[in-house]
């Protein structure tokens, strides 16, 4: 079974910094995009940053200069850097992928981590 697992979320002040991590396990063959989404109370869940397996990024408008995506391939894992953090950026952070499983990795599904509070608060 593949899952992915979060961490690092918080409570952060207003033009502080925070890290999110996810880690992906399993019987993984390959894992394509990885992405991170946010979702506010009240409001849909929406994209913040993505980036595929060569290392190309992109980004929600807001977050553009502030937010970084990385990701180790080696390890599996994807990382959000948040700096300069804004009360609009509190809400739920979800960790993504398209990942190709078990030893043939024929099929490829996405998989979604448990979630991560942000919350940006004085």
């Amino acid at each position: 079974q593949v899952q992915l697992v979060e961490s690092g979320g918080g409570l952060v002040q207003p033009g502080g910094s925070l890290r999110l991590s996810c880690a992906a396990s399993g019987s993984i063959f390959s894992i394509n995009t990885m992405r991170w989404y946010r979702q506010a109370p009240g409001k849909q869940r929406e994209l913040v940053a993505g980036i595929t397996s060569g290392g190309s990024t992109n980004y929600k408008d807001s977050v553009k200069g502030r937010f970084t995506i990385s990701r180790d391939n080696a390890k599996n894992t994807v990382a959000l850097q948040m700096n300069s953090l804004k009360p609009e950026d509190t809400a739920v952070y979800y960790c993504y992928a398209t990942i190709r499983s078990g030893s043939t990795g024929y099929s490829e599904y996405a998989y979604w981590g448990q979630g991560a509070q942000v919350t940006v608060s004085s």
